[in-house]
């Protein structure tokens, strides 16, 4: 059993069809086929169900994900140990986020673990991160999300022994232009977290327009076409130059999360990882 299969396996998890893994890692399918073949033969059993869908993971395929990361995750960590380098630590942020509260982390954990490499990769979907960190290809994400559980703000959650810690509090505020209000209610992809929490507070019961992103949202709101529900960091300056008032409607307050896979916590610098999101 070679790395490079157990790597090859795992990007046929993640992509779904020996075509597509091959892209993914710039091989030829024969090469990511053969690979494979090579990787069932030495372990004496099968790892996928070919169907006409794709690849299906089998029992024995299932049982071994989670021991590729963690080789994987282990090898890596090897390879700086002998070179002398720290390993990189990779967290994930949506892009509202990355753009507020990613400075400070990276501040903390350059203070806290100095020329350990610090990696922060925002993005606009949630979903991308969540699979990342599934996959190990992100240590952790902050997302913003609320109550007891992972996606209890209405998202799905890939299966996998992801666990959080609530860092900070995010309060949102219904906002409008000045004088009379448009009854639309400016809203995001579907997905979004300021979405998600407008349908909490209010249903089905108001007419919505999407708008784009928060930027946007904040504008077309300024120009009377509808309220929004945003963070009050992005509307504080509006609110205070009068071009945004806050409707007297009460907002709820969204958690920012940071998500991790609980069975990686040992991982080395994790936890200062975790400390220096949290702190």
């Amino acid at each position: 059993m070679e790395l490079r299969q157990l790597r090859t396996f795992l990007a046929i998890v993640r992509t779904g069809t020996v075509t597509d893994a091959a892209t993914a890692l710039g091989l030829a399918s024969s090469s990511v086929s053969a690979q494979l073949r090579a990787l069932e033969t030495s372990l004496g059993v099968v790892l996928f169900v070919r169907t006409a869908r794709g690849m299906r993971l089998t029992d024995a395929g299932e049982r071994l994900v989670d021991r590729s990361h963690r080789l994987l995750d282990q090898a890596d960590q090897l390879v700086a140990d002998v070179r002398g380098q720290g390993r990189a630590l990779r967290l994930g942020a949506l892009e509202t986020i990355a753009a507020t509260h990613g400075p400070g982390v990276v501040q903390r954990l350059r203070s806290r673990r100095p020329g350990a490499p610090v990696e922060l990769r925002s993005a606009v979907d949630r979903q991308e991160l969540l699979d990342d960190v599934v996959a190990a290809r992100l240590d952790a994400a902050l997302v913003l999300d609320t109550g007891d559980a992972v996606g209890d703000l209405g998202f799905p959650v890939p299966p996998a022994p992801l666990t959080f810690l609530d860092v900070d509090t995010v309060p949102l505020a219904l906002v409008a232009a000045p004088g009379d209000h448009a009854d639309a209610l400016l809203v995001n992809v579907p997905r979004c977290s300021f979405r998600l929490a407008a349908a909490a507070l209010f249903g089905n019961e108001r007419p919505t327009i999407a708008a784009g992103g928060v930027a946007v949202m904040r504008a077309w709101a300024e120009q009377g076409l509808g309220i929004a529900l945003l963070p009050e960091f992005a509307v504080a300056d509006s609110l205070a130059a009068g071009t945004l008032t806050r409707l007297d409607v009460p907002a709820p307050d969204l958690a920012l999360r940071l998500i991790w896979r609980a069975d990686r916590e040992s991982l080395p610098g994790l936890r200062d990882l975790l400390y220096a999101a949290s702190v």
